[in-house]
């Protein structure tokens, strides 16, 4: 299920400044900025340095000056016109001084709605702000006119500090970006940015170093942290050959790694690619409210007028300067910052907790899907269980006991499942002189080769029949996970395997059952063992002995009854297919697999499959704040909306309407981080 949506893409003014026409659009420039994606060896063209960084994070000083200076101007003001009523505050002096006293915090709005008009885009909620305080100024409400502005801009503040608060919550995916690569080149270690660092090229990694790219263990092995990137506090430990992944952070030794992906191609970068696209897929909730501010800003801008002007032809004291006060009023109170900002920071923070949690979401859109779902597809192996098998009996029919397990392990070392390496690792130390050539895989079955000329079969048992082998009646009544074996098509024998469950599988499903009206276990694995785990965790519908286009049957019978919303949870290596046929692809610990990242829609970094629990509690929560959200704004807006149009509320009552409730709404959306789930 690759991503339909585009990049979401931003400009940017000579300062680096964001000039993006919708404030939402600025919450998410904000908040995804490319250069906090981008490794830090990278410049920009012009001097090496990034501005954006520095404009949008800033000294404080330069952040609070502008307010500083409106709010002292505006305080001193009111005293001037009630307390003091000093002479020389008449006029012209008190126009320039709030004047003054506006453009600080009047400015920026101002080149907004210019820029956006510009574009083509005339009703924004800076062209609402721009005319409604220039409107106060008009009918000589200077000191409306300013503080609208200025509460405005205290709410860009606050809404600043919230994205930066949500953008915290993935700051453990991002800090992991290497800015560095020590590579062996020539005999001399040199360093290196990273993405210069070639496939095939030896780096070194010292203790207490992150690793930079994705490569193989060439040392003995040393153990790594790998919290970063799955939330795992247990130091991991890897030995000679084992994979080791771009952003780990080396424990114990100096260790060496040939690269074996390119960063640009790293589990690492894309990952960090996919957060810094997941805003550009958003909720339903949240194209609702853009497309409604598209239409609603344009019909209040005409309320306004008609508010203005209707009453000449039924008021018999029509006053101008009074109807235009109201109008004005309307306009500041209609001005949908609070939707706008709210219900996007709202999505980005619950994208932020779910990071914190290990949980990575492909966009806004799965946040709310994961509310409905009712129905939880799972596979066994890798999902439940821990997928970290053993040999547990070897019966050879027509060899000596050590040559029929290098065989099989011969055959098996050209698979990388889970139960081929269980029998390879078995095998170590076995007849390593055997050769098999000629292996291919048949899917969902096993594997074929060819030793000294002789065909050989090693899977399940399906395999052997679909080649119309005989085998014993004893093979089909093995609970356990088999292999079985036929060498020139003849039975030969075979292995057994044990897996073993999770050690939160148990507690996992015992608590989907009490939110998911249906659960179902699909695997591979024969029918024998797939009943012994489901009764185990108290599954019903368990399904064994499925072929990948079984599986993918299954859920297209579940999809038929159109009330079910599916989420189906694997290794996101073999359920590929399964996983994009679903609603919601949950991908479990999945964080080195390319196809994961390329199809599930949700990705649990660690294999804790309670974290599908946490992941549906994290969306209940956002989309239970975004609409209280929504109801806070609407209801607030309507009253003080009722009440501006008969003259019963003032500019000041518009102002809490307006950025009053936007701020509520900012720290109702932040709650999501200081969450526990």
């Amino acid at each position: 299920m690759i991503s339909k949506a585009s990049n979401h893409k931003h400009t940017y003014d000579a300062q680096g400044n964001i000039t993006c026409c919708t404030l939402e659009e600025k919450i998410y420039a904000k908040a995804n900025a490319a250069e906090l994606i981008k490794p830090k060896h990278q410049h920009t063209e012009d001097d090496g340095h990034d501005h954006r960084h520095e404009s949008s994070e800033g000294p404080a000083w330069k952040q609070y000056l502008p307010l500083s200076i409106s709010l002292i101007m505006l305080l001193l003001g009111i005293v001037f016109d009630n307390y003091v009523k000093a002479d020389f505050f008449k006029s012209y002096v008190r126009l320039v001084w709030y004047v003054i006293a506006y453009l600080p915090v009047g400015i920026p709005v101002i080149k907004e709605a210019v820029q956006a008009i510009r574009k083509g885009e005339f009703f924004t909620e800076f062209f609402l702000m721009s005319l409604a305080t220039i409107g106060a100024f008009g009918i000589k409400e200077y000191p409306e006119g300013v503080a609208v502005m200025l509460f405005y801009a205290i709410g860009e503040l606050f809404q600043s500090a919230a994205v930066n608060r949500a953008k915290r919550s993935i700051k453990a995916l991002l800090d992991i970006r290497p800015d560095k690569a020590i590579v062996l080149r020539n005999g001399t270690l040199t360093e290196v940015a990273p993405d210069t660092v070639k496939v095939g090229e030896t780096i070194q990694v010292k203790a207490g170093e992150k690793v930079a790219l994705d490569g193989i263990m060439q040392s003995a092995g040393s153990s790594f942290n790998t919290a970063a990137l799955t939330g795992e506090s247990k130091p991991n430990t890897l030995k000679q050959g084992e994979t080791v992944l771009a952003g780990m952070i080396n424990l114990d030794k100096v260790v060496e790694i040939k690269v074996s992906k390119v960063f640009a191609e790293s589990s690492l970068a894309r990952i960090l690619d996919m957060v810094q696209n997941a805003t550009s897929r958003k909720a339903k909730t949240e194209l609702f409210i853009r497309k409604f501010s598209k239409i609603y800003t344009p019909i209040v801008v005409l309320l306004a007028l008609l508010l203005t002007f209707v009453p000449y032809f039924f008021v018999e004291q029509y006053v101008f300067s009074q109807w235009l006060y109201r109008a004005l009023i309307f306009l500041v109170i209609s001005c949908p910052c609070a939707l706008v900002i709210s219900i996007p920071l709202g999505y980005f923070g619950g994208i932020g907790a779910a990071s914190r949690n290990g949980i990575l979401f492909k966009g806004s859109n799965y946040l709310d899907l994961m509310t409905k779902i009712n129905t939880i597809v799972m596979d066994k192996t890798g999902t439940l269980t821990k997928g970290v098998f053993k040999v547990q009996e070897v019966n050879a029919a027509s060899h000596s006991k050590d040559e029929f397990v290098a065989i099989v392990a011969a055959v098996e070392s050209q698979s990388t499942h889970p139960i081929a390496k269980a029998i390879v690792e078995y095998a170590n130390g076995k007849d390593k002189n055997i050769q098999v050539s000629n292996v291919e895989e048949i899917s969902g079955h096993g594997l074929k080769g060819t030793f000294k000329g002789s065909e050989v079969l090693a899977g399940n048992a399906k395999l052997l029949k679909k080649f119309n082998v005989p085998y014993p009646a004893e093979v089909d009544a093995i609970t356990d996970t088999i292999v079985v074996a036929a060498i020139n098509n003849q039975y030969a024998g075979y292995i057994t395997i044990a897996d073993e469950l999770k050690e939160d599988a148990m507690d996992a499903v015992s608590q989907m059952h009490q939110t998911i009206s249906k659960i179902v276990m699909l695997s591979g694995d024969k029918q024998s063992v797939v009943d012994k785990i489901a009764k185990e965790l108290n599954i019903v519908n368990a399904y064994g002995s499925l072929l990948p286009e079984q599986k993918v049957q299954k859920v297209e019978e579940l999809k038929k009854e159109s009330h079910r919303v599916i989420a189906f949870v694997g290794d996101g290596i073999n359920d590929a297919p399964v996983l994009a046929l679903s609603d919601v692809g949950i991908a479990m610990g999945a964080l080195g697999s390319d196809a994961a990242i390329e199809t599930a829609d949700v990705i649990i970094q660690t294999d804790q499959p309670s974290k599908i629990i946490t992941a549906i509690k994290i969306s209940k929560a956002t989309q239970r704040i975004v609409w209280q959200n929504i109801s806070l704004a609407f209801s607030v807006k309507i009253i003080v909306l009722a009440l501006g149009a008969g003259g019963l509320a003032t500019m000041w009552e518009a102002v809490f309407a307006d950025v009053g409730v936007a701020l509520l709404a900012i720290l109702n959306a932040i709650r999501i981080q200081k969450m526990k789930f």
